[in-house]
């Protein structure tokens, strides 16, 4: 996994801006800690930060090649698992390889099939490629949108990059925010694709080419879901998701650097380390590495709640026993939550989540001391409809975001001159009206099929993208490369067309799901109910938190308070005292991360 950055220009020469150009890519060193390159022309930088997984030795970026009429330039982050097979398809056409990485077979892929060369590619992704031939610049994203691409049109210039900060490091752009853009922080996963919170920027959407000349900027989708009729019967249905996942997990397999699995004790960690192990073994190549996370105490002090079942670790032993795998549970120190959270700011470039954000950061700090590469259960939940919601809303359909039924008056906590400009609740209606218009209809579809389609297509294109944005910020912040086999959009296709009945079949949530991992992992981990990733909160955490409000409140230069009411935050900080807990989302350290990113980044807000 690598960082990317660069900038064309079709008006400036370039080849005097090496230095602005390697500024934007040394934003990118967490991304890829390993080599550092820049390549320049006077109509294009392109820079790449490298984290090297595949042919260490090779694969230097960024990569050229010189064709007769100028160089193709390529700087990629990410994983093409079936470039093997492409590689073979490829050399057959004549290509030459001159190394062993994905990166020249996508580079290759290119110079064979043009733009079109995304619909080829399996994997995880996001690249920019530079056509001397053509003066343009194409910047491609994959299917689901695990890997991130931003960028932004500024004159003549189009900047782009990894994450915002390589865009932020140039001088043509300001970091601004407006009405749109704040609408987007403070109303949880409901973010159109291509949105990008800052005001003139933009991401690559999932599934998408975006190309770039001097004539303008275009988009093209290459994927998107589609409506099909299920034919298969329960067992095949069942048997084609095994194989599926067999494959998937095959390929993610191939890396040249320690490759380990996250393992919580739940069914999606759980299935995917058990035919990691599996395959590993098969191969020699001995037994993989897990990790869990827990908290100090919170095994003796558990407590279920709505988004907690129960205590992860005597199930992750479980698996971890039965899989046959060499476990380490890390320990995170709860007192410790707050004072990472000004990293998790800095590595989303943008307010997060509170302590949602900051714990996933301290465990990847601590996975990456052992590990480069790690799989993940992340995606099953929205792929096989896991959340409580699917079920309430399969009984008693809503009208908005399922996460987000019942969340109230969303614009309680804005102040009073901000919500004559800004209604967060008509912002959340049109963005869900929006989401419901794109979904694909089946013809033929009963009312209850037709909501329960809305439902996955609302979860896999609005809140997929929120957790997995967290996930990558917070594992690249430390130069981890993750890896979400549930992602994979063969399966990802195949079990969105497959009908609520079967996933619920026998009123069990993520029931085909649960069929496919039996006999893989222990029956209790098969019929275990979901459990969130795992609160830190205690007393420590919440008193440093109330401590901040306090501070913050008193601070008349606090830029937040431009945004938020005051009194409502006042009553937030009460509300916690002696509460020992907040109700999710943690409305009261989203406020404080917004106002540490408001001062960070030095925020124009545009009202």
């Amino acid at each position: 996994m690598c960082g990317i950055a660069g900038w064309a220009d079709w008006e400036r020469d370039l080849t005097l801006e090496k230095a602005t150009v390697e500024a934007m890519t040394r934003t990118m060193a967490c991304r890829g800690p390993d080599a550092a390159g820049t390549w320049l022309s006077p109509r294009a930088g392109i820079g790449h930060r490298r984290l090297s997984v595949i042919d260490l030795d090779g694969g230097t970026q960024p990569m050229t090649s010189r064709e007769e009429r100028g160089t193709v330039v390529l700087s990629y982050s990410g994983e093409v698992y079936n470039f093997q097979e492409l590689r073979g398809r490829l050399a057959a056409k004549g290509h030459v390889f001159r190394t062993g990485s994905d990166t020249e077979v996508v580079l290759h892929a290119y110079l064979e099939w043009g733009a079109d060369l995304a619909r080829h590619l399996n994997g995880m992704f996001a690249f920019a490629l530079w056509d001397e031939r053509s003066e343009e610049l194409v910047l491609v994203r994959d299917r689901l949108g695990v890997k991130p691409l931003y960028y932004a049109v500024v004159g003549s210039a189009v900047l782009f990059g990894s994450e915002p900060k390589a865009i932020l490091a140039n001088p043509l752009f300001t970091a601004r925010v407006d009405l749109e853009g704040l609408a987007d922080l403070f109303v949880m996963a409901a973010k159109r694709p291509g949105d990008a919170v800052y005001r003139d920027m933009r991401e690559v959407a999932p599934g998408t080419v975006v190309r770039c000349g001097r004539d303008g900027v275009r988009t093209q989708r290459y994927w998107e879901l589609e409506a099909r009729p299920h034919g298969d019967d329960p067992d095949t249905t069942v048997a084609t998701v095994r194989d599926l996942l067999v494959d998937i997990v095959d390929r993610q397999l191939v890396t040249d650097v320690p490759i380990c699995s996250l393992l919580s004790g739940g069914l999606d960690s759980s299935l995917v380390t058990a035919l990691a192990a599996r395959h590993l073994t098969a191969q020699g190549r001995g037994r993989i590495s897990t990790f869990s996370v827990d908290f100090v105490q919170l095994e003796q002090e558990f407590r279920a709640d709505a988004l907690h079942s129960s205590a992860d670790a005597p199930f992750a032993r479980t698996a971890a026993e039965h899989i046959g795998t060499a476990h380490r549970e890390i320990i995170l120190d709860a007192g410790e939550l707050y004072a990472c959270q000004d990293d998790a700011v800095a590595a989303r470039d943008l307010p997060g989540i509170g302590d949602l954000d900051a714990s996933l950061l301290m465990l990847f700090r601590e996975v990456r001391r052992h590990s480069t590469v790690a799989l993940s259960g992340e995606a099953a939940d929205e792929v096989f409809g896991g959340y409580p919601w699917y079920a309430a809303e399969a009984a008693r359909p809503t009208d908005s975001f399922p996460w987000a039924a019942g969340a109230g008056d969303r614009n309680a906590v804005l102040a009073p001159d901000l919500r004559g400009k800004l209604d967060l609740n008509a912002y959340a209606a049109d963005r869900y009206a929006e989401a419901v218009r794109e979904t694909p209809v089946l013809p033929g579809e009963d009312a209850r099929q037709r909501r329960m389609r809305e439902v996955f297509y609302l979860n896999l294109t609005r809140f997929l993208p929120f957790l997995l944005d967290r996930k990558d910020r917070m594992s690249m912040a430390v130069g981890l490369e993750v890896r979400v086999p549930f992602c994979d959009h063969r399966l990802v296709e195949y079990a969105w067309n497959i009908p609520w009945a079967l996933h619920s079949a026998g009123g069990i949530q993520k029931s085909v799901l649960r069929r496919a991992a039996v006999g893989l992992v222990p029956d209790a981990i098969v019929n275990r109910p979901k459990s969130a990733f795992p609160s830190g909160v205690g007393a420590a955490y919440l008193t440093a938190t109330r401590e901040k409000a306090r501070a913050l409140l008193d601070d008349a230069s606090s830029p937040v308070l431009d945004l938020v009411d005051a009194t409502a935050v006042a009553g937030m900080v009460r509300a916690a005292e002696g509460s020992g807990s907040f109700s999710p989302p943690p409305m009261l350290p989203r406020i404080l991360q917004l106002d540490a990113w408001l001062r960070r980044y030095g925020i124009d807000v545009v009202l």
